[in-house]
């Protein structure tokens, strides 16, 4: 809807006694500006009658004018506020008339029917912004949350800018073009140029973490002559580095536009793209293609947005996330293009069986015609154990190091594996503490344990009900963080699990450990996660008895690996062949083309001529550069 429309509908609904200052759109919202906003609530239905008449987000603010001087505000809400919710800080942004509450039980700031924040918007004029305190110690989160205050003025210029360019005249859609950039028959630099006759859309745009060579590391986007000023959205389906690693340089060189994923994704990508800067440094002395500041120039220009809601992304395009079941906040991509002209999902990485961690990936769709979807376990004979044998086999195996005195060093993502590893080691000696061990968590794993537990909605029902009771299993008492020198960790006595990045040995803490612990043969090294075809940790897993490492005096030297070395599957975040055939199998309505991509060419190659003879829709597997019609 154009924005002339929008205000004129806006006018015509709102109480004259409200006194209606201006209409703003700010991103994918528009903002009320009112004099008199205490008239406005007391009729609680009017919010939802204007949201519903418009069809957009709707945000109600207090003109300038009307605001409590923050002094006074702050001294009503502390009296409105019970010390139950155990409010951790709170922030006025003047900017968006806002004032951000921080706590650890929201539930309570909000109060029975939101009458909390009712209150504080009457007798205050600032709008409450509730933010859930992690249960655990967090930088990351209170940066981002920091920032917002801080670039508050350029954020809402972005926003201002973005929202009226949504609101442009609708045009005509008579192509839809699809460029594959990255990701299709490999895994790594996720990539995909998403292009009608009046938008381009990247989804992910990331690297391949397991080389630093620049040809293979990063997407083609060099070879389309893109021009990134060119480009009006990025989605990001996940936090993963092959999937976000690459957005900050889209902003160190011309990008200006919004990058929208859900909240938790945002918090995860920033986490995770500040550390690849640290460890690409510490790898081989160069720098990575962007800067800090990129990275925060991103954040600014981020948009979030939960699972479920549909959002207009330009004057012809709407975007809904699914769950899909990979890590924290991982999303499916739902596009509606043109008035029903045609609807297009991209699975991102999804996991459609059990982990303790999430609930499986979503399958129904309002309406699919084209399917894109991973195919990282693609092929025929990639079929995993059951979780419950993988659990069983995990821990008869620890024990067995464990009573040799042993020590158990287990590779995984930071983000996701880690975090499933820990619910099934907790689980284990929580039910049987005689047998009790202490697990080692290293790296970035306690930081991104944090920001799971400032988001216990996206978790598992019985997860997300620990966190909100105080209960947290990433906080039991079996949980060590590793301090210090790791080698003192491997050196005592007492045996136990160590959790370390990177999950595919290419760098990070675990190649430390793996030194000091690689020639003990009642050490043990456990692979529970994907191993690339070029990663350190494949070459392991394939037999590889001597391993080359840098020292820090620049010298080579040889690892020989005498621990045991065994692989437990099951405990991958990417579903397996049969849950990917399932998937495609329940995907509702059914599409009427597939497009494999995330996978090698003949895992990919494998599941597109079997979804078509399931499903008998057309499937193919696209190459890196490909470029194909959907209309």
């Amino acid at each position: 809807m154009e924005l002339k429309e929008i205000e004129r509908k806006l006018l015509e609904l709102v109480p004259k006694e409200c006194a209606l200052s201006k209409i703003e759109p700010e991103g994918l919202d528009i903002v009320l500006y009112l004099k008199n906003i205490k008239k406005f609530y007391e009729n609680e239905f009017l919010i939802k009658k204007i949201a519903s008449s418009i069809r957009k987000r709707i945000i109600i603010r207090s003109e300038q004018s009307a605001l409590l001087a923050k002094e006074k505000a702050l001294e009503e809400i502390k009296q409105i506020i019970p010390p139950e919710a155990q409010v951790e800080e709170i922030r006025f942004n003047p900017e968006f008339s806002e004032v951000v509450i921080e706590a650890l039980k929201p539930g309570l700031v909000i109060g029975k029917g939101g009458e909390n924040i009712k209150k504080i918007i009457q007798q205050t004029g600032w709008v409450p912004r509730i933010e859930r305190k992690p249960t655990m110690p967090s930088s990351t989160l209170k940066g981002i949350r920091a920032s917002f205050i801080k670039e508050a003025a350029q954020r809402k210029k972005f926003l201002t800018n973005l929202g009226k360019k949504i609101c442009l005249p609708t045009k005509k859609t008579e192509l839809i073009k699809v460029t594959a950039l990255g990701g299709y028959k490999e895994v790594g630099r996720s990539c995909t140029l998403f292009e009608t006759n009046n938008s381009k859309i990247l989804i992910d745009c990331g690297i391949n973490p397991e080389t630093f060579d620049a040809q293979k590391a990063y997407p083609h986007l060099s070879a389309m002559q893109l021009e990134l000023d060119k480009i009006d959205a990025v989605i990001l389906t996940h936090a993963h580095l092959d999937h976000s690693g690459f957005i900050p340089y889209l902003f160190a060189y011309g990008y200006d536009g919004p990058v929208y994923c859900t909240p938790p994704t945002r918090d995860l990508s920033i986490l995770l793209q500040n550390d690849f800067i640290n460890v690409l440094q510490k790898a081989n002395g160069t720098k990575a293609p962007y800067g800090v500041k990129d990275i925060q120039k991103e954040l600014s220009h981020m948009v979030v947005l939960d699972y479920g809601e549909v959002v207009d992304i330009s004057n012809e395009i709407k975007l809904t996330f699914y769950n899909s079941g990979h890590i924290l906040g991982s999303a499916q991509v739902h596009l509606h293009i043109g008035e029903g002209l045609h609807n297009v999902v991209f699975s991102g990485d999804i996991k459609y069986g059990f982990t303790k961690l999430l609930e499986p990936a979503e399958t129904s769709f309002p309406r699919v015609e084209t399917l894109f979807v991973e195919s990282t376990y693609g092929a025929r004979n990639d079929v995993m154990s059951s979780r419950f044998e993988a659990d069983k086999r995990l821990i008869d195996f620890i024990l067995k190091v464990i009573e040799r005195k042993g020590k158990v060093l287990i590779p995984v993502f930071a983000v996701g594996r880690s975090q499933e590893l820990m619910l099934v080691l907790e689980e284990f000696c929580s039910k049987n503490p005689s047998k009790e061990f202490k697990v080692f968590i290293d790296g970035m794993i306690l930081e991104a344990s944090a920001i799971h537990t400032a988001y216990p909605e996206y978790l598992k029902h019985n997860i997300q009900r620990r966190i909100l009771t105080n209960n947290s299993p990433f906080e039991s008492k079996i949980f060590m963080v590793a301090k210090g020198d790791r080698k003192e960790i491997v050196e005592q006595e007492e045996p136990c699990v160590i959790l370390s990045p990177s999950g595919m040995m290419s760098g990070g803490p675990v190649l430390d450990y793996l030194k000091y612990m690689c020639q003990d043969e009642k050490n043990a090294l456990v692979f529970v996660g994907y191993q690339s075809a070029t990663s350190l940790g494949r070459k392991i897993q394939n037999g590889l008895k001597e391993v080359p490492v840098i020292g820090e005096d620049g010298k080579t030297s040889v690892l020989k690996i005498n621990m045991e070395v065994t692989t437990i599957e099951g405990y991958s975040g990417h579903s397996d062949r049969s849950q990917l055939m399932k998937y495609i199998k329940n995907i509702r309505p059914p599409p009427a083309k597939i497009f494999t991509m995330h996978g090698e060419e003949d895992k990919c190659d494998d599941l597109a001529r079997s979804a078509h003879h399931m499903i008998k829709a057309e499937a193919r597997a696209p190459l890196d550069l490909d470029s194909f019609r959907l209309l």
